[in-house]
């Protein structure tokens, strides 16, 4: 078996994978690999520690191990990255931790196919940037690692969404998108209010990453963020997400960041297991912000003024979904505004708004017709998880919706249990990206969203955080 499992994996890599999708065929295939791969690799091999690789070193990377040290039974095998810089500084960070030093891996961008290839993992986190998410989590998956978690957004395009899912059911590797937001107290609260009804049938909701990133995309070449009096700067001079991230603003048109508002909205609407995504329209403003800041911070004649910003200041996307609920999508990061990802939980009975916490549920709020604070609700219908993990969560970051999420991942590695949010979720959630481009570039025409779960989600039952 383990002969016709590299013979496979060898024919995938030469012919590749692409948007026209595997026969279902493959999920025959993927059950057998994900069999061979426990035997080959069983979940915390030799000491019992279950064994991480991390790809991209930046500091999300750190705040995941952070958590990964946190919880007892782990041990990190290997890093990689292409710049010394981040490297040193994780390297430094994991010795805080009084534990052995990792392997390194660098000196090209292709380092991280020659630390799959070399070492053997039961998790690889992937913390690149955007554009490399999917090569790194095929060449993982085909590497046979069990569980690789990738970051947010999974995906930029149609066709790597396709990838992902393929790949993934092709070789049996379980992908879980990392996305956080899914974690958040009072995220988690009101889907265990959904789920018990309290908001009725629903019907609608909001959600969006709203976020000033001005200060992130231009940089002085030495901080993370922008310091008013220092010089600006993006691409290979710059420092951290500025190098990468700021170019997406140049090339492309539509919500780029969609899964911090979608993933949470996702799992209140049964998305993937019992309902689904069924087309968008999207729309985009002009976009101002990205040049005004240059000219407000370095003057009319900077280089960067010349730059032409392709992504319109705030992309605004409207879902139909398959059982009737429609959901609007915003993305705002190039204007001046205070944070928010502008959640509403709507049903038949009621519903949640996060800016300002409201909550308003008929026959049952204080008064007809005005607000609840959302405290006495989300502390009534606090979710398990917070409850039980509380204490070992105050000190993580986000204010800890990042140790409840790698808590929820590491039971799944090491229980062999399907990943908490999958490739399914990845493509669905992250196809908003390619789906929104599509749609502004032809006048907010609808557009076709894609069944990743070639018809499974009418069976498929709801399983996050359950």
């Amino acid at each position: 078996m383990e002969n016709t499992r590299r013979s496979f994996l060898k024919k995938m890599t030469v012919a590749g994978i692409g948007t026209a999708g595997l026969a279902v065929a493959n999920n025959a295939v993927a059950a057998n690999l994900s069999e061979t791969q426990a035997k080959k690799k069983p979940a915390g091999k030799d000491d019992g520690k279950l064994r991480f690789g991390f790809i991209g070193t930046g500091s999300r990377c750190q705040e995941h191990i952070n958590n990964v040290l946190a919880i007892e039974g782990n041990k990190i095998v290997a890093i990689c990255d292409i710049q010394q810089g981040p490297l040193d500084s994780t390297l430094k960070h994991i010795a805080k931790f009084n534990v052995a030093a990792p392997k390194v891996y660098t000196g090209s961008e292709r380092a991280f196919e020659q630390m799959l290839n070399n070492e053997e993992f039961d998790c690889v986190i992937i913390a690149s940037p955007w554009e490399w998410h999917v090569p790194m989590s095929v060449a993982a998956m085909k590497a046979g690692v069990p569980y690789v978690g990738v970051e947010v957004s999974a995906a930029n395009t149609l066709e790597e969404c396709w990838d992902l899912v393929n790949v993934s059911e092709a070789t049996g590797s379980h992908l879980n998108i990392m996305e956080n937001v899914c974690y958040r107290r009072d995220v988690m609260a009101a889907l265990n209010m959904t789920r018990q009804g309290l908001f009725g049938e629903l019907i609608h909701a909001r959600c969006g990453y709203e976020h000033d990133l001005r200060n992130i995309k231009f940089n002085d070449g030495k901080n993370y963020s922008y310091i008013p009096g220092g010089e600006l700067k993006m691409g290979k001079e710059a420092f951290a997400e500025a190098q990468w991230r700021t170019n997406h603003s140049i090339t492309r048109n539509g919500d780029l960041y969609p899964t911090h508002g979608a993933g949470p909205v996702a799992n209140c609407l049964d998305i993937n297991r019992g309902n689904r995504f069924l087309s968008l329209s999207a729309m985009a403003t002009q976009s101002r912000g990205l040049h005004k800041f240059v000219v407000d911070n370095g003057g009319e004649n900077h280089p960067l003024a010349k730059l032409r910003f392709n992504c319109g200041d705030i992309v605004t996307s409207m879902i139909k979904c398959a059982n009737g609920q429609t959901v609007i999508v915003t993305h705002d990061t190039n204007s001046p505004r205070p944070y928010s990802l502008g959640f509403r939980i709507q049903g038949t009975d009621g519903l949640w708004m996060n800016d300002g916490d409201h909550v308003y549920i008929e026959g049952k709020s204080a008064k007809p017709h005005y607000w609840d604070d959302s405290d006495e609700w989300f502390k009534k219908y606090d979710h398990k998880l917070w409850s039980s993990l509380e204490a070992k969560a105050k000190e993580a970051g986000h204010g800890g919706m990042d140790f409840i999420m790698m808590y929820d991942f590491i039971d799944a590695i090491r229980n062999k249990k399907p990943a908490p949010m999958d490739c399914y979720d990845a493509a669905a959630w992250s196809a908003i990206s390619g789906l929104s481009e599509m749609s502004v570039a032809r006048g907010g025409a609808v557009v076709d969203f894609p069944d990743f779960t070639r018809g499974q989600w009418i069976h498929r039952k709801p399983a996050f955080a359950l």
